[in-house]
């Protein structure tokens, strides 16, 4: 085979067919190329699939090789390339345009869901106390930011100082690090959840189960909706995906 780069075509509008029998990844001098019977992989904006880091990329050619059931012929969708879609997030919208990124995920700062209070049930309210004060705590003592909290409907104004502090520290962060928080910011609905995340101080289990503290109170006091709970599980995986991700590029470190 050559080594011309091959994007996977449709065969339906929701479906590719694999077309490969085997993945390989191989050590270049910028990186972990992903390659399909020794050809490269390119992403939709074209971009060959390549990372810096070896285990994430063994990781991003096992599930090439698992899509569309592990063999040559087979349909498979975007969904079974969980990790791929970070990836190409960071190879093709972060590494060129850092800041649009960076200012959505700014955003849930803006209306962080730790700092939205209720005022009843007293229940949830000390849960409330409980789970989320640890976290904007921490993200005080670590990264010297404090946010306001408001008990009330009308929404609070962070101080411009605090937003400066964030995107100080998003800055900072590795393309793939923020990657993976643009898919566990949005999933938690907390950007200071996501941090902690990726800092290594909550494990995906924790970091949803602090995040959806007040629907399961909720349900706890009013009866499990299910439509609900099945929004939260799909939710959930988006939180796992990025923690796994993020545990890859800490893995060569």
């Amino acid at each position: 085979m050559n080594g011309k780069p091959v994007t996977p075509q449709p065969s339906s509008p929701a479906t590719r067919r694999r077309f490969w029998d085997r993945t390989d990844v191989v050590a270049e001098p910028d990186g972990f190329a992903v390659r399909l019977d020794g050809r490269p992989v390119r992403l939709p904006g074209g971009t060959v699939l390549r990372v810096g880091s070896r285990a994430l990329a063994e990781a991003l050619a096992g599930e090439w090789q698992d899509a569309g059931g592990g063999g040559k012929g087979g349909d498979f969708t975007p969904s079974e390339l969980k990790l791929t879609r970070i990836a190409g997030t960071m190879l093709e919208r972060i590494a060129p345009d850092r800041a649009a990124v960076i200012g959505v995920l700014l955003g849930y700062a803006r209306h962080e869901l730790l700092c939205y209070r209720v005022r009843y049930p007293a229940l949830l309210v000390e849960r409330q106390q409980q789970e989320w004060d640890p976290w904007l705590d921490w993200l005080r003592t670590r990264y010297g930011v404090a946010l306001r909290t408001t008990d009330g409907v009308m929404p609070v104004d962070q101080p411009a100082g605090a937003l400066a502090g964030l995107q100080a520290v998003l800055e900072a962060l590795s393309d793939g690090v923020v990657a993976a928080l643009g898919v566990a910011v949005p999933a938690l609905g907390s950007l200071v959840l996501g941090l902690a995340l990726a800092d290594g101080r909550l494990t995906a289990e924790q970091a949803i189960a602090c995040a959806t503290l007040d629907e399961r109170t909720q349900m706890e006091l009013w009866g499990h909706d299910a439509e609900q709970a099945g929004r939260l599980e799909t939710l959930g995986l988006d939180v796992v995906d990025a923690a796994s991700f993020l545990a890859l590029l800490r893995a060569d470190s």
